[in-house]
C-alpha cells in the first residue's frame, strides 16, 4: 500500500531522505502552476524554493491532511506573492526586465496564432491584473490547478466561504474585464491561457 502525503511527512522527522518522495509526487504540479503564474525560468527556482520552505515546515504540516498538494500550492503561492514584491522594488528602483521565451511553429500559422493568442493573452493579463492578488489567487488555483474549493481554502488558509466569494468576484470581474464573453469562453480562457 503506497503511503500518505502525510505518513511520508512524519517519517521524514525520522529520515529527512523519504521527503523526496513528497517532491516527485508533486513537483511537476507545482512547476507547472509557477510556470504558469511567472514563466519557466522563474518556476524552476521557486519549486526548488517552495520545497525547501515545505521540508523546513515539515514538523507543522497538519497530518490529518493526507494530501500535502493543497499545503504546497499555499506555500508556493506565498512565494509567488513575495517574488512578486520584490520585482516591483526591482522595476522601481529601474533595473532592466527579462522577458519570457515564447515558442515558435511554423510561419505562417504562427503569426497568426500569436496575433490571435496574445490579443486574447493581453486582455486576460488585463483582466487578472485588474483582481486583487488574494481573488487571483483563489481563481487561478481553481482554474489551472483544478483544485477543490477545501483544497484552496486549505492552501491560503482561509475559509470555504471566502474561497466561494473570492472566486465569484473575480469570475465576475474577468467576464467583465473580456467584455461580459460566454462564461465558457472566460473559463477556457483561465485554463489555456
Amino acid at each position: 500500500m503506497t503511503p500518505t502525503d502525510a505518513e511520508i511527512i512524519e517519517r521524514s522527522g525520522q529520515q529527512p531522505d523519504v521527503f523526496a518522495a513528497i517532491f516527485d509526487r508533486h513537483a511537476p504540479h507545482i512547476q507547472r502552476y509557477l510556470a504558469r503564474r511567472l514563466g519557466p525560468q522563474v518556476a524552476d527556482d521557486l519549486v526548488a524554493e517552495t520545497f525547501l520552505t515545505a521540508f523546513d515546515k515539515r514538523h507543522r504540516y497538519d497530518r490529518a491532511r493526507p494530501d500535502a498538494r493543497p499545503w504546497l500550492y499555499g506555500i508556493a503561492t506565498n512565494l509567488v506573492a513575495q517574488h512578486r514584491r520584490q520585482e516591483a522594488r526591482r522595476y522601481g528602483s529601474g533595473e532592466a526586465a527579462v522577458v519570457a521565451e515564447q515558442d515558435h511553429a511554423d510561419h505562417a500559422d504562427r503569426v497568426a496564432a500569436e496575433v490571435t493568442a496574445q490579443a486574447m493573452r493581453s486582455m486576460l493579463a488585463g483582466a487578472l491584473g485588474g483582481l486583487s492578488a488574494e481573488d487571483r489567487d483563489v481563481l487561478l488555483l481553481i482554474a489551472w490547478e483544478q483544485l477543490s474549493y477545501e483544497e484552496v481554502a486549505s492552501a491560503l488558509a482561509i475559509p470555504v466561504g471566502t474561497v466561494r466569494s473570492r472566486l465569484n468576484r473575480a469570475r465576475r470581474k474577468v467576464r467583465h474585464a473580456l467584455g461580459e464573453q460566454n462564461p465558457t469562453d472566460v473559463e477556457e480562457l483561465l485554463n489555456n491561457g
